[in-house]
């Protein structure tokens, strides 16, 4: 969340800003005008929550009275009643589509899973799979497929805890944008880049993109770097230190991740259509991206 002049004395140490016009009092609220901090004494009763007496005192001095817009998350995304429901949808989706892995076999998830040109016998002929085959929607479906229940485990835990937060601070359209196309991103990389007959599948792209983004967050709201850093660090090591990891997806992920989380949260925040325009116009150009790398690597295979 952005800081307003004078309000970061105690952020770093309890995660929570301080009131613009009391240094001293931390508050969770925030004008639906300006977005400052505001403690309670600060607090005046709008049709929509709180705005700051800044607000208030520039409201009445045009001669109208003062007006509240929807209250917005930090990167102006719509405050939701329950701030981490996508995350659980994006959870629930992974587990069912692991149950129907578990249920039908391998076939089906031969036939989904992220490969760039191969033939696989588990789909009973000996056609050509894969990307370049025009089978562009492996990119997309081998983000909801996983290979064990350690896969799958490790990588639903680290949505939970890392997209929670992430969902609440950027609101669900753009947390879904951010999920979507860091996962297209770390499934283009691994095209580009990996033995084309070598499968990948699982979420850690999409994941390692929320890591990037988190990243962006904390280091825009100031907050104490090193737990983040040190997490990010644990899983490159795993990345590059065991086989049999697709780091092609880990890294097309943060990166994209990483040049969405900018977009996020340093976009002008007025006027908001400005804004909206640099945060999904980012997500659209990585998603040109994404294309480019797809055909020049189809081109090359075919």
């Amino acid at each position: 969340m952005d800081q307003a002049p004078g309000s970061r004395q105690d952020d770093a140490h309890s995660g929570l800003p301080v009131c613009y016009r009391h240094p001293g009092r931390e508050t969770g609220i925030r004008c639906t005008r300006c977005e400052r901090p505001i403690c309670p004494e600060c607090m005046v009763s709008a049709s929509v929550g709180f705005q700051c007496p800044t607000c208030v005192r520039e409201g009445s001095g045009t001669g109208h009275a003062p007006s509240a817009s929807q209250p917005r998350t930090l990167a102006g995304g719509a405050i939701a009643a329950d701030p981490h429901l996508l995350t659980k949808i994006l959870i629930g989706l992974n587990l069912a589509m692991f149950l129907v892995q578990q249920a039908v076999g391998d076939s089906f998830t031969d036939r989904f899973d992220m490969i760039g040109r191969a033939i696989v016998p588990a789909l009973g002929f000996g056609e050509l799979q894969g990307v370049a085959e025009g089978q562009w929607y492996r990119l997309l479906t081998s983000m909801f497929l996983h290979g064990s229940i350690i896969h799958i485990l490790s990588n639903m835990l680290s949505l939970w805890w890392i997209g929670g937060p992430l969902e609440a601070a950027l609101g669900r359209a753009r947390f879904l944008a951010l999920y979507l196309v860091s996962g297209l991103a770390g499934s283009a990389l691994t095209y580009l880049l990996a033995e084309p007959n070598q499968p990948s599948l699982g979420a850690s792209g999409a994941i390692f993109g929320l890591f990037g983004a988190l990243a962006v967050l904390v280091r825009r709201q100031r907050y104490d770097m090193r737990p983040v850093i040190a997490l990010l660090v644990i899983n490159l090591v795993i990345t590059f230190g065991w086989s049999g990891i697709a780091w092609q997806a880990h890294v097309g992920g943060l990166v994209a991740g990483v040049v969405i989380g900018v977009a996020m949260v340093y976009a002008p925040r007025t006027p908001r259509e400005r804004r909206a325009l640099v945060q999904y116009g980012t997500c659209a150009l990585m998603l040109v991206a994404v294309v480019v790398v797809t055909l020049l690597r189809t081109t090359q295979l075919t």
